[in-house]
This record gives structure tokens, C-alpha cells and sequence, in this order.
């Protein structure tokens, strides 16, 4: 038998021995123990007072966690004891306990459920402890914990069993809260600005608002197929059509789409749209935005992206494409308005080139194969090709490109936005080009939305969109390297 074996039967037996003497006494899982006190709290409450001064005070706790850390020394013992909140170290006498106290040394182990009611001292060590009168075993553990000393370290199995990562890895517990305040953060600084918050169906029967490839679902009872979306943005400009002048939306997407270090099939995006703004309007909103993230998550603090600090506070450069492409991809300013100099080039690259692919196309796959990993400072990336830019508002100046831009932070599109399109007939046009391409082959490519035709046929007022990636945005701030490592619970292959 492996040691491994051997621990889990040795837990096994402790359980059916107190489940055994408990059931005679009644529940051996009570849940009537109410817990006064956390460990953070206690340990900030009580920093300033010596031993004499919590002897003297007499201060009465009950706490309850798992057990971390457990020291037994016969008649006397320490265990540290974890929360939500952190630690406290719990000291426990048999003259106290009584029979808890062989109840104790008998039944628990390291990573159990347990209640201790006591008073606070300090040790001699000025470890700030609670003097148990009373010991409660909640919950036993069936399973050892990782070794206390390394931890959980296998990275797969951090993603497959988030519990275990979480219990055992102080990091991944604060990546996570940071995340919650992050999009508490987020959250609220678009309420201070008058949006409103909305939600809007995860279930299409016509999939719309991004070029991307949907999973398919069915309705029984009607009988009908079904998309979950892949973007909520052709429901949220209905919205404003109705007279919601600013909404927006944190929530889920769906994109039948390969697993990497940047993707995962369902993932957490912000949009929000407001009427009588443009995209440079947008462009100010998420400069202020990343301010007061630096500001209140991640408290001042430079984020570093592969060595290399970055100031989210800082002004955000704006960058037409060609520009970018002349800059950090070495394509003579001479090219950049020759087709086939641009379709030889990235030819040279090894990316095939479509028969049907126009100039705005082959700009936009030169601009990622080129530049876009090499956007490591905060920069936006303006005047998109309209013939990539299915939903965007032409330029006034030059119709071949629009008022869109992306947002590019360490090497990645952290944000996508432009000024709507709200002419019904373009739209209808470009839709059209959109089944053409699907017609062709193109599973990405967008479906003709009749209904939402129609919603713009009652007018779209002038307005601006914004698509932002919160996975990447908490990467971003946690200096994560992998999506999977800010998701709680990552989509992974089944165990054969």
C-alpha cells in the first residue's frame, strides 16, 4: 500500500470512529456554532495590546477554519486555524478541554473543520492566540492537504481542483479577490457616470455582434436552434434605440473557439454603448478608467508586463494603423497604400491570401502579424479598415476606414470601440457582404439580423461602443500568463 493509501485510510477510520461515537450523541456534524470573530480582524483590533493587556482584558472569541498547522505536545497543544480573512493560532490545555481535548488528538487532522471558543492572550513569542475552552470538530478531511511546506505546485491541478489552489496558495486567493474588486471597481465607475446596468440574453436565435464562431444549442420545446452569444452588442444597441441613452453589461461570451494562453470559450467581457459620443469620447472614458484601476486595485503600483513596467495611469498613445505598421513593422511608408506590395509581404510571412481579400483585410492581418505583440505600453490603435469593421462608423474624411479603435496593453487587445453605425441601409450592405463571406466558407462571419435592421430603421442616435476584456484586464493587473490562471474554474479536457 502507498503512503498515500495508508493516510487516506487512516482518515478513513478517524471518520467512521467519530461518526460512530457522534451519532449516539447525536448530529457528528453540528451546525449550531456561530462564529464572533475573524482572524484579520482580530489581529488588527489587537496589535497594540501586550500580553499583560489581553490578560488583563479577558477578551472572549469564538472562531472557526481549517486547520493549517497543528503542533501536539501531550498535554498542551497549538493548531493554526484559517479563515476567509487569514490566521489565528489557537492553543489548547487538556486541564481546559476536558474530553474535547482527547477528542482532539484522537479524531482531528490537518486541513479539518473546526470551532474553538476562547480568550485572547499572547504567547511568550508575542503571537497573538486564542486560549481554548472549548474545541469543536465541525468537518473532517478525507483527503491529506498538499505538503505544508510547497504547497499545491502542479499547475494543472491548481486549474482542475481551484479548491485545493485556493485553500492552500495565499497568491491565488488574493488573485481572486483582486479580481472581485476589480470588476466592483469597474462596476462603479460607469454608475457614477449615469449608465445603466443591464442584462441581455445569453441564447440568440440569430448570432451577432462580433466576428467569431458560436456554439449551437437547441430548443425542444420549440424546436428551434439556438446560439449563445457570442456578443451582447446588437441587444444593447436596441436599447439605446428604445431610449436608454447609456447601458452597459459585465457578463459572460461564448466563442466555439481554440483554448490558449489568451482564450477560453466562455469569458467575462464589460460593453457598454452611449448615445451623443464618439470614439474619442471612449478612448477618454478608458484612459480614466485604467486611472482609477492603478489607483484602486492594484493601490499605485506600477504592473509589469515580461520585465517591463507599465503605467496605466500614463496617456495613452493614439496610432492610426499604417502608422503603426511603418513604426513597429517595418513597411515602408511607400507601401502602405499598394495592395499588392502589402499582399506580397505578408505573403513573405507565410499567411495564405484569400482570392477575395481586400486592402483592408490585408492591412489588418499585416498589422497582427507585425505590431500587435509589440504594443507593450498602454496605445491605441485608430482607423480600422471598414472592410474589417462590419458594425463601425465610416471615417467622414475617408470612407475606407472607420472610427474604431483597439486598445493594446502588453502585447494584447485588452479593449475594442468605435462610433456605431446607425445608417440602416450600410448596415443592411455590410450584413450582406457578411452572409457573402459565411456563403464562402468564413465561419466567423456575421448572419443577416433583420430584426436588428429594423430597430435601426427607428433611428440609432449617435453613439459609441465599447468591448472590454476583463479576463485580460485581471491578467493584466495580476501579471498572470495564462487566462486560466484568473478564471476559477478554466474549461479543461476530461481525464481519461
Amino acid at each position: 500500500m502507498s503512503e498515500e493509501s495508508d493516510l487516506l485510510a487512516t482518515r478513513r477510520a478517524k471518520h467512521e470512529a467519530w461518526l460512530a461515537r457522534s451519532r449516539a450523541m447525536g448530529s457528528p456534524w453540528p451546525n449550531t456554532f456561530r462564529r464572533t470573530h475573524l482572524a484579520a480582524t482580530l489581529a488588527a483590533d489587537h496589535a497594540e495590546q501586550d500580553k499583560a493587556a489581553l490578560e488583563a482584558a479577558a477578551i472572549l472569541v469564538a472562531v472557526a477554519g481549517r486547520v493549517m498547522l497543528r503542533r501536539v505536545m501531550g498535554k498542551a497543544s497549538f493548531i493554526t486555524l484559517a479563515d476567509y480573512s487569514g490566521q489565528i493560532q489557537c492553543y489548547l490545555r487538556k486541564d481546559a478541554l476536558g474530553e474535547a481535548y482527547q477528542q482532539f488528538e484522537d479524531w482531528n487532522d490537518i486541513g479539518d473543520l473546526v470551532a474553538v471558543r476562547g480568550t485572547l492572550m499572547r504567547t511568550n513569542k508575542g503571537e497573538l492566540t486564542v486560549a481554548a475552552s472549548e474545541f469543536q470538530l465541525l468537518n473532517k478531511t478525507l483527503r491529506p492537504l498538499p505538503d505544508k511546506h510547497h504547497g499545491l505546485t502542479d499547475q494543472e491541478r491548481k486549474y482542475r481542483a481551484r479548491y485545493l489552489d485556493l485553500m492552500v496558495n495565499a497568491d491565488a486567493q488574493q488573485r481572486f479577490r483582486l479580481r472581485s474588486k476589480t470588476l466592483q471597481t469597474i462596476r462603479t465607475f460607469y454608475l457614477e457616470r449615469d449608465f445603466l446596468e443591464v442584462e441581455t440574453p445569453m441564447m440568440h436565435v440569430i448570432p451577432g455582434g462580433a466576428t467569431a464562431r458560436p456554439f449551437v444549442t437547441h430548443h425542444n420545446a420549440l424546436d428551434l436552434p439556438l446560439y449563445m452569444r457570442v456578443a451582447p452588442e446588437l441587444h444593447l444597441k436596441r436599447l439605446l434605440v428604445g431610449g436608454f441613452e447609456r447601458v452597459f453589461e459585465m457578463n459572460r461570451n461564448f466563442r466555439n473557439e481554440g483554448i490558449s494562453t489568451r482564450h477560453n470559450p466562455e469569458y467575462t467581457s464589460l460593453e457598454y454603448y452611449q448615445a451623443y459620443a464618439d470614439y474619442n469620447d471612449a478612448m477618454d472614458d478608458l484612459q480614466a478608467l485604467f486611472a482609477r484601476l492603478k489607483a484602486e486595485v492594484i493601490d499605485g503600483e506600477l504592473v509589469d508586463v515580461n520585465g517591463t513596467a507599465v503605467d496605466l495611469a500614463a496617456p495613452i498613445e493614439r496610432l492610426p494603423m499604417l502608422e503603426s505598421l511603418s513604426r513597429y513593422g517595418g513597411v515602408p511608408l511607400g507601401e502602405l497604400n499598394d495592395t499588392d506590395a502589402l499582399s506580397n509581404r505578408l505573403k513573405t510571412l507565410g499567411v495564405a491570401v484569400g482570392d477575395d481579400w481586400g486592402r483592408g483585410k490585408i492591412v489588418m492581418e499585416l498589422f497582427e502579424a507585425l505590431v500587435e505583440e509589440q504594443l507593450i505600453q498602454p496605445t491605441f490603435i485608430t482607423e480600422y479598415p471598414a472592410e474589417v469593421s462590419p458594425l463601425s462608423r465610416r471615417n467622414d474624411a475617408d470612407p475606407d476606414i472607420t472610427d474604431r479603435f483597439e486598445l493594446f496593453i502588453g502585447g494584447r487587445e485588452i479593449a475594442n470601440g468605435f462610433s456605431e453605425l446607425n445608417d440602416a441601409d450600410d448596415q443592411a450592405e455590410r450584413f450582406r457582404a457578411q452572409v457573402a463571406a459565411k456563403e464562402a466558407g468564413d465561419q466567423e462571419a456575421m448572419h443577416f439580423d433583420a430584426d436588428y435592421i429594423e430597430a435601426l430603421e427607428y433611428g440609432l442616435p449617435p453613439s459609441v461602443g465599447v468591448g472590454l476584456g476583463i479576463d485580460r484586464v485581471i491578467m493584466l493587473l495580476t501579471g498572470a500568463p495564462s487566462i486560466r490562471d484568473v478564471l476559477l474554474f478554466p474549461l479543461m479536457r476530461p481525464i481519461d
